[in-house]
């Protein structure tokens, strides 16, 4: 790969070791984040941080695709190994867990009835800080503990930039 204006649909760009490999990565998340609004952007890098904060170990995958940009958590580079991330939307950010219909959920944060995805709507990054949330987080963690420990310190990997994309900003009010 020549550079950053190579990635394309489908294009993977791995965050090296060295500091300008890592740069060139954080420089193209923080273009995808830039097509935000610049409340969703802030609340997206926040969240983004706050659930980084969780894992030292693992894969940390990028998807901008069709409908979102998403920051989801794996011990492997394998898209289906992800248990957990952030999609940020037009006016929202949502934490996602990939098997969250069999967590336990006392609270009632958990939204969706599909037969194995459940997301929280974040009010605010900050959210993700609540004793409730941690606790979610915490149980979708849990049966990955081993292979995150196997895995490398954190590292980004940017797995999917779609060419075609819903706006990343809700729509002029008429």
């Amino acid at each position: 790969m020549s550079g950053l204006s190579d990635i394309g649909a489908g294009a993977t760009l791995r965050a090296m070791k060295d500091d300008v490999g890592q740069a060139a990565v954080e420089a193209t998340i923080e273009g995808l984040v830039a097509k935000y609004t610049p409340e969703i952007a802030t609340e997206l890098r926040d969240a983004r941080q706050r659930l980084r904060a969780h894992f030292t170990h693992g894969h940390e995958l990028v998807f901008d695709n069709y409908n979102a940009l998403v920051f989801a958590i794996s011990p492997s580079e394998r898209s289906r190994e992800a248990f957990i991330s952030i999609a940020g939307y037009p006016k929202w950010v949502t934490l996602f867990f990939l098997h969250g219909a069999s967590l336990a959920d006392p609270v009632g944060l958990l939204e969706g009835d599909g037969k194995q995805v459940r997301g929280v709507r974040l009010g605010s990054a900050a959210q993700l800080d609540e004793p409730a949330v941690q606790a979610l987080i915490a149980q979708a963690r849990a049966p990955h503990l081993e292979a995150l420990a196997r895995a490398p310190r954190l590292g980004t990997t940017i797995k999917q930039i779609a060419e075609k994309q819903r706006p990343r900003r809700p729509a002029p009010k008429r």
